[in-house]
């Protein structure tokens, strides 16, 4: 039961995944989670790091999608002046959202990375999915009213992940 809450790498946060890494795999498409992975959950727009990070995956040929659990109004105030689509109220950890990112790109699942900050809903769907997998550190140390419920439960998965010897990662 653990394994589904393994994602397939950890890095520190968004800047440590590379184009060039990405596109030596094979990766065509991203699909990120956005409130807490891009940007803090409160912050309306992108940061200009977070704009040139984006830059450099188009520049490398590798297709965005956001796809938040979040609300259409929060999703499209971020992604509309990027040019970045985006699929709203996905309601992850279900398959559809994930399905739906990736033929909206145009590319199979061996293509795809998933990205971002929560156990319980990015890396579980993803891997639901059978997508390669990428958890960050949560950008900003708090979170949604209902965010922190779920980040009690991940605490409690990572403990159980790390019993069993399946992270080695220390945060």
């Amino acid at each position: 039961m653990y394994k589904k809450f393994l994602p397939d790498e950890y890095v520190k946060d968004i800047f440590h995944i590379k184009p060039e890494v990405l596109t030596e795999k094979g990766i065509k498409g991203i699909i990120t989670d956005l409130d807490n992975t891009l940007v803090e959950w409160d912050r309306p727009e992108a940061t200009p790091e977070i704009i040139e990070w984006l830059k450099s995956m188009q520049h490398a040929g590798i297709l965005v999608t956001i796809v938040s659990n979040n609300n259409e109004e929060r999703v499209k105030i971020f992604s509309d002046p990027l040019g970045i689509p985006y699929i709203h109220s996905a309601r992850k950890p279900l398959r559809k959202a994930f399905v739906k990112a990736r033929k909206l790109m145009g590319i199979a699942k061996e293509e795809t990375v998933v990205i971002g900050d929560q156990l319980l809903t990015d890396i579980l769907g993803g891997n639901r999915k059978g997508l390669h997998t990428i958890l960050v550190v949560p950008v900003a140390t708090s979170d949604a009213f209902f965010t922190k419920f779920n980040r009690m439960l991940e605490r409690r998965i990572m403990a159980g992940l790390k019993c069993r010897g399946l992270i080695t990662w220390e945060e």
